[in-house]
């Protein structure tokens, strides 16, 4: 004897639930993504400065093993090998990743010494890598970070 089974209750969703669904989807995503829409070029700018304020910190701590900070020709490259004028290099140099940091945009950071502003200048020229942008081109200077 056959069984003649009959599926009386109706599963999944018709065509009109799930388009509800997208609408509802689609409406929140158009409130969170403006959000969090320029939240990576803020960040950019933000890790600049740490970079910088980072730098600067070496910088200090490499004047006081050797009496005055590396010359612009020495440039950053002398927070990771030792330059010939270095009387009292620290062993591994003042920077913890033994590199000369790039900006967030892959650019180098632009070293001055002695500075028009100070000792010296650390610069990033942000975005477009090149002098006196504004907006995410702005530049951003040592002496600017609070």
């Amino acid at each position: 004897m056959q069984k003649n089974i009959k599926n009386t209750g109706e599963s999944g969703f018709t065509l009109i639930e799930l388009m509800v669904v997208i609408v509802i989807l689609g409406i929140l995503a158009g409130f969170v993504v403006p959000n969090f829409w320029g939240t990576t070029d803020e960040a950019k700018v933000m890790r600049a400065k740490a970079d910088i304020v980072s730098i600067e910190t070496a910088l200090k701590m490499y004047k006081l093993h050797n009496g005055v900070f590396p010359t612009t020709e020495e440039g950053l490259t002398a927070l990771v090998e030792r330059p010939a004028s270095a009387k009292n290099y620290k062993p591994g140099g003042y920077l913890d990743k033994g590199k000369t940091p790039k900006d967030p945009w892959g650019n180098p950071y632009v070293y001055l010494s002695p500075g028009t502003r100070g000792d010296f200048e650390i610069i990033s020229y942000g975005a477009d890598g090149v002098p006196n942008g504004e907006g995410l081109n702005e530049d951003i200077n040592n002496w600017d970070i609070e």
